[in-house]
């Protein structure tokens, strides 16, 4: 993610502390039972698990992790990591790849596989219709003999608003 998607994720943080009374400090409570599907329960995943539950957008677990250390939070990137591939391997974190490769997540509120367009330039993301990519995975699966068969769609783009901003700014 870049300066401006650094910059929006942190124009994102701030919109919502002024919003709904949720803030850093704060952090919504996760779903009863979220935690309990990492493993062990403990106060460290929890931490993680209510920081992602309130980002609206993909991050980075780096900036998962500062976030957390801006609110006083002393879990340890390495805690963050490991906790985000476990929500991620539990079908509870969507994961993509930005343009340097680096896995952002997102918090899945339910079972449903989504897929989204994704910002090149500031990192919003928006989920899109994913019918006709899900029926042709379906079909892939049945037609291969293949058992178990996953799939990663990413599309990214650029939205609106960078589309007005000159790239260089």
């Amino acid at each position: 993610m870049n300066d401006r998607g650094v910059s929006a994720l942190a124009a994102a943080f701030d919109r919502r502390a002024a919003g709904a009374g949720v803030t850093w400090s704060a952090p919504p409570a996760p779903p009863p039972g979220e935690v309990e599907r990492l493993g062990r329960p403990t106060p460290q995943r929890t931490e993680v698990l209510q920081a992602l539950v309130g980002c609206e957008e993909f991050v980075s677990a780096q900036l998962l992790h500062a976030g957390l250390l801006a609110t006083g939070s002393r879990v340890g990137l390495s805690t963050v990591y490991r906790t985000l591939t476990a929500l991620a391997a539990a079908g509870r974190a969507d994961v993509v790849r930005d343009a340097n490769g680096e896995r952002l997540f997102r918090y899945r509120p339910d079972d449903d596989h989504r897929h989204y367009l994704i910002c090149r330039q500031c990192g919003i993301s928006v989920p899109v219709e994913s019918g006709p990519v899900e029926t042709w995975a379906d079909q892939i699966a049945r037609t291969s003999g293949f058992a178990d068969v996953q799939h990663t769609v990413q599309l990214a783009g650029t939205c609106t608003d960078c589309v007005a901003v000159p790239a260089d700014t």
